[in-house]
């Protein structure tokens, strides 16, 4: 019996290889390349890879933005092997902090330079094509895992979320389900480093149906250029930050993207008063909020905004909506207990899209994952960190992380709630608080703000009609412009370090 990557995955990329040859599978850097190009650079990787040591399975992969790098995945999947995106522009020390963790022999690096001289290379750009060795598949065990993402500890070293094929392949099962159909006419934008999860939703989905991926380089403004793609080559489906878009506000009367068929919300909370005014320039778009942590692979529930209701909300952001086909979403207390609808308490997910665990952390994974009997099965659950209820429609709504509620003056406070007067007073401004602490060692609220010209003192004014005083911000700093991560995502670390400066 087929193994369900091979149904989801690898078996529908082959059979669109041959099907499609001649159609677009990528454009890079407004560079057009065909899915027979495609196939021929996973076959000409992949006879490489043959070559190492069955051994050999956690293999390095420099995260470029290159035909090379992409067919270096599925060369990677098809032989059974894992790949571990290293960012080219991330800390030496970092990458390095990486690859002594997994303990990576081979490194598959695209680039004309290369920062990983030290180690075993395998040069992709400059292996030759002999024959197509992309449409055999060899059958390997689903627990297997196809991606380790290393994202930011609390320690400082990074920690590896492992993610098995039967994650990811359970993962475009729920996916599909949501209603997103694409077909070989289609056009997405894939615009996230290979670092962070979204990027795989952004290549796989179209890439398994024939259809069309534009790329973002690394080197180029990540909103503007974005916006350049999906107006100049009438892209149909996008992905992207809610930071990245309110971007582009100054320009919402202006911009018009009737070819967007599909709009994808992701990667942090998403401002509904932005959904609402940006759905302006994306008419014809189904809007989707997806909600995820990487260790529940990619998303783990879905928001559909429907254009004839009212926007669900909370605190300003959108819902985070139901749980995907394969996943169950429970709210819990303190003690697990499993709470009932409109009850506040963590968000818990489990089904066959929550992570094995974390890479050679066994004690974080004592405290990430817990088993608990569920409608009369043991199950596993991932705790999320997010504070939800379910309203009365048994939609999701989000709250916060557990660790954005601080203790001020003995109060318990919700960072969330703060950004959302603020938000509402400047009439959609971002806005986002981050703690610190003060000379003699008590927690205050510095409140940061996008724009220029701001009236502090009535923002102040407004904000102790609505909140009590031990959540007024202390401090209140007007930026121009919030700085933004590889990602799109607001940078909270950069905004903390222009507090301590």
């Amino acid at each position: 019996m087929s193994s369900p990557f091979k149904t989801h995955i690898t078996g529908p990329l082959v059979s669109v290889i041959s099907r499609f040859s001649n159609r677009n599978a990528f454009c890079i850097n407004e560079v057009f390349y065909t899915y027979k190009q495609f196939g021929e650079h996973i076959s000409k990787i992949r006879l490489a890879i043959k070559e190492l040591p069955r051994d050999d399975i956690h293999i390095g992969l420099a995260a470029n933005d290159d035909l090379e790098t992409y067919a270096s995945i599925f060369a990677l999947w098809l032989e059974g092997k894992t790949y571990i995106p290293l960012h080219p522009n991330q800390p030496p020390d970092r990458i390095e902090g990486i690859i002594r963790q997994m303990n990576i022999h081979t490194i598959l690096d695209s680039g004309i330079t290369t920062r990983l001289v030290n180690h075993f290379l395998i040069t992709t750009r400059s292996l030759v094509y002999e024959k197509d060795f992309f449409n055999t598949d060899v059958d390997f065990d689903d627990d297997r895992l196809a991606y380790v993402l290393f994202t930011s500890g609390s320690t400082g070293v990074p920690k590896g979320v492992t993610i098995s094929r039967k994650n990811i392949s359970t993962f475009m099962d729920s996916f599909w389900d949501c209603g997103i159909m694409i077909t070989e006419e289609d056009k997405c934008l894939q615009c996230f480093d290979l670092t962070f999860d979204v990027s795989v939703q952004c290549y796989l989905a179209p890439l398994i149906k024939g259809a069309c991926v534009y790329t973002v380089p690394h080197d180029q403004i990540k909103f503007s250029y974005s916006y350049g793609l999906l107006k100049d080559h009438q892209l149909t489906l996008a992905a992207v930050a809610p930071s990245m878009i309110r971007y582009l506000k100054p320009y919402f009367e202006e911009i018009n993207l009737p070819a967007v068929k599909y709009f994808i919300f992701t990667g942090e909370a998403s401002p509904a008063d932005l959904v609402d005014e940006w759905r302006k320039s994306i008419p014809n778009a189904g809007i989707y909020n997806f909600y995820g942590p990487t260790e529940t692979t990619i998303y783990c529930t879905y928001y559909k905004i429907k254009s004839d209701a009212k926007i669900k909300m909370l605190y300003g952001m959108l819902s985070i909506g139901r749980p995907m086909k394969n996943v169950t979403a429970i709210i819990i207390d303190e003690n697990r207990n499993i709470l009932s609808k409109g009850e506040k308490g963590e968000l818990c997910i489990c089904g066959q899209q929550v992570s094995p665990g974390y890479w050679n952390d066994p004690e974080k994974n004592i405290r990430a994952f817990f088993e608990k009997e569920y409608e009369g099965k043991l199950e596993r659950f991932y705790h999320t960190g997010d504070l939800c209820y379910y309203d009365d429609d048994k939609s999701l709504m989000l709250y916060g992380r557990l660790d954005s509620q601080t203790k001020i003056q003995g109060y318990r406070v919700e960072l969330g709630e703060i950004e959302h007067y603020t938000r509402e007073y400047l009439k959609g401004n971002n806005a986002v608080v981050i703690t610190y602490t003060n000379l003699i060692g008590n927690t205050e609220l510095a409140l940061f703000i996008e724009g220029n010209k701001i009236d502090t003192s009535s923002l102040i004014d407004y904000m102790r009609t609505k909140l009590p005083h031990y959540m007024i911000p202390s401090k209140i700093i007007v930026e121009p412009e919030f700085p933004l991560n590889s990602n799109g995502k607001v940078d909270k670390r950069k905004l903390k370090e222009r507090l301590a400066g």
